[in-house]
């Protein structure tokens, strides 16, 4: 008889999704008598074959194989399960007959020649008439990795491997007993939530695979999961996932839909939805958007509202036995779900479905890349993949997603104009199709974080050597936001925490927004700029809450800086002004924005201002304000330097002297400079001059005036000596507090 074994099935790495691999531990492999590359027979509730791999250290001794959602579909088998592996011995098929797994009354159109180079990329690959593959690297209107079933193989009833003498058959239409396509979505399709998947997992799967365990301990298994986070990250992803791989009924209840003008009918949908489940136990409910079936009571002014809260909440846990019923909620807004619901016995824990961080980045954009045809080598594609991880910081799976599919679009339109719409696309150009690393850089500029929509703003493209001088300002700028987004391990060796926030303050066009918009450029990192006016309200508490939710945003979508430009209108010195106070509670908020009871983790504030004597004293305190920083006007050999960065494309003649300009411009400052440029052009266009003279610059010299004198200048430098021995305010300037 030959050598069986049964193991453990368990969740396959992401490089094997869709390739038809198995791993198993070196004991198993030896005990069946297999060499890595031998082909394996799985037999769970139905048989299927798989090529063997080496499994990971980890699993050493641990009796389990690792195969992935496909394969664990053709063995009708799910995580957890336990399936019969013995070695297959199998034989080259003559021909196999596959159609591509699509709705109904759907159907792919092919060109000559598909056979052959479908062949091509499944070679080697043992199947078995019925199991459903995938055949990468094939992008067909912006579908990648095309989900086929083997609808014959000959001979049957065996297992074959897809050979050179093979004939491949490819359909166009579905296979006629399809059933209505559920999406098939597992485990390997969730990235970057490995430790809320498990939550999950063990919150859900445990009781509805083995309540056993719940009765020997004497408790109650839990009896719902709140999911709950931002928009886009995967709670319905999470909860499809689960019900596909426990095998348990799934019913959805979309919040709306439920909803009904004739009394008491939205009650009545929703015990129906609780009956069938009951009959077709173990089952999941899952409640998307729940806050808008079950929203806070006191706060509706609906009168159904109130009974279908009231009805969830008896269903849930009322004086009826529920069984083996398990409901997943999903919300974005977790502060609008009714509190009676968030309790113990209702919704047993609330889990976060966060941001996901690089790690998590980079293993979406693999799930999403996975079946795609990226140009070069393996190596040079996950190059690719770690250098977006990098630049796409508070990006969510959806987003990533879309990123996926916009570059592949791009890949499509250079190809477009090859392809004749009404003919099948021609096999060679499905064979060449291509997605560079420029479609994706390309991609990049269309897709923005769904999190910053609201509040995100185009920064200009300001780059290090486009502010002239100011080098002292540069360098703390790059210590403050750089090195803690690029180098974070250099604060953690030191055991030191990174800056929260810098004041730049100077005269008026010294280069403070600059600065700013330079920081954001080359930091790479997301950039919300708050101005002063915007944030004002006339009702009560709205302009602290506008506040308090670009905070939660920046938060959300780290490494982030915050830029308050002109941070006196919003945080003047508190008791400065009489009035409505609108002003104090604002100050009140950014104080406990920036350093409250939450972290402020990943997040960076620039302020700048003119006037740093208003600003209020408690803002601009180490672990707020860390560094206060003076943009003084510039000197000779800084003029020199910003004369330079404006006249960079100007046609200069060979009489202009930039020092002598620099010599002679004391007092102006670099939007002074700028002005000066600017009009000295003007001067030669309208001489109609091919150059710019030194006449010109004597010409707009005359027009262009500083906008700085030593009183002004000293009244700084005062300043910054007062701000930088910590003197405090005099009495005198504290308003009607004095």
């Amino acid at each position: 008889m030959e050598k069986e074994l049964i193991l453990r099935v368990a969740e396959a790495p992401q490089m094997d999704v869709g390739l038809g691999r198995a791993r198993l531990d070196t004991s198993s492999r030896m005990l069946l008598g297999l060499e890595v590359g031998d082909v394996i027979e799985i037999e769970g509730k139905r048989l299927t074959a798989a090529r063997v791999f080496r499994s990971k250290q980890e699993d050493e001794g641990r009796g389990v194989i690792r195969i992935d959602g496909h394969i664990r579909r053709n063995a009708k088998v799910t995580v957890g399960e336990k399936v019969k592996v013995r070695k297959a011995e199998p034989v080259e098929a003559q021909k196999i007959i596959i159609a591509p797994l699509i709705g109904k009354n759907q159907r792919l159109r092919f060109g000559e020649g598909i056979g052959d180079f479908i062949k091509r990329v499944l070679l080697k690959r043992p199947v078995v008439e019925g199991d459903e593959i995938v055949v990468p690297n094939i992008t067909l209107m912006g579908r990648t990795g095309i989900l086929f079933q083997v609808v014959k193989t000959m001979p049957s009833k065996k297992v074959v491997q897809i050979g050179v003498q093979t004939i491949v058959e490819v359909r166009e239409e579905p296979p006629t007993e399809i059933e209505e396509l559920l999406e098939h979505v597992t485990y390997e399709d969730i990235g970057g939530l490995k430790d809320e998947l498990q939550k999950v997992r063990e919150m859900i799967e445990l009781p509805l695979k083995h309540p056993e365990l719940f009765e020997r301990l004497g408790i109650e298994p839990p009896k719902g999961v709140l999911l709950y986070g931002p928009p886009g990250t995967g709670k319905t992803l999470i909860a499809k996932a689960v019900a596909n791989e426990s095998n348990a009924h799934f019913y959805a209840i979309n919040g709306p839909e439920i909803m009904s003008k004739f009394y008491g009918q939205s009650e009545e949908r929703l015990r129906e939805i609780f009956q069938n489940a009951q009959k077709n136990a173990p089952s999941i409910i899952f409640i998307d958007e729940i806050d808008s079936i079950a929203p806070k009571r006191e706060e509706v002014t609906g009168e159904v509202e109130r009974r279908v809260v009231a009805q969830l909440l008896t269903l849930m846990d009322g004086l009826g036995k529920r069984g083996h019923i398990i409901v997943i909620g999903a919300t974005n807004r977790i502060d609008a779900v009714d509190p009676a619901l968030r309790r113990p016995g209702r919704f047993d824990r609330e889990i976060e479905i966060g941001i996901p961080d690089k790690k998590g980045r980079k293993e979406i954009l693999q799930i999403h890349t996975r079946g795609m045809p990226i140009e070069g080598s393996p190596e040079e594609k996950d190059k690719l993949l770690e250098e977006l991880a990098e630049l796409t910081h508070g990006f969510v799976g959806a987003d990533l997603a879309a990123l996926a599919r916009e570059a592949a679009m791009n890949a499509l339109r250079r190809y477009l104009p090859k392809i004749d719409l009404d003919k099948p696309v021609p096999t060679e150009i499905l064979e060449n199709m291509k997605v560079t690393k420029e479609d994706f850089k390309e991609a990049l500029k269309e897709i923005e974080p769904s999190v910053l929509r609201e509040v995100m703003i185009e920064i200009p493209s300001v780059h290090w050597d486009e502010v002239g001088d100011l080098e002292e300002a540069k360098r703390i700028l790059k210590e403050a936001v750089e090195l803690p987004l690029k180098n974070p391990e250099a604060f953690k060796r030191m055991g030191i925490r990174a800056s929260k926030g810098i004041l730049l303050y100077g005269p008026p066009g010294t280069g403070k927004t600059l600065l700013a918009k330079a920081v954001a450029t080359e930091s790479e990192a997301n950039f919300i700029s708050i101005k002063g006016p915007e944030v004002m309200s006339k009702w009560v508490g709205e302009s602290e809450k506008a506040i308090r939710e670009i905070f939660k945003k920046a938060k959300q979508s780290s490494p982030c800086i915050v830029f308050l430009d002109e941070i006196d209108a919003i945080a003047p010195r508190r008791g400065y002004y009489g009035g409505s106070g609108v002003t104090e509670r604002i100050v009140n908020q950014l104080l406990t924005s920036m350093d409250g009871l939450t972290t402020l983790e990943g997040v960076v504030v620039i302020a700048a201002t003119n006037r740093p004597d208003i600003v209020d004293p408690a803002l601009l305190r180490p672990g707020r304000i860390d560094r206060i920083v003076y943009i003084e006007p510039p000197n000779e050999e800084a003029r020199l330097k910003i004369l330079k960065v404006h006249t960079k494309k100007m046609p200069l003649a060979e009489d202009v002297s930039l020092e002598d300009i620099a010599m002679r411009t004391e007092f102006y400052t670099g939007a002074d400079l700028e002005n000066l440029c600017r009009e000295a052009g003007m001067a030669a266009i309208r001489e109609n001059s091919e150059k710019v003279h030194m006449k010109h610059f004597e010409e707009a010299l005359g027009v262009v005036h500083p906008s700085l004198d030593k009183e002004t200048i000293k009244y700084y430098e005062s300043i910054g000596l007062e701000l930088s021995k910590g003197v405090k305010a005099k009495k005198e300037d504290l308003g009607y507090y004095s």
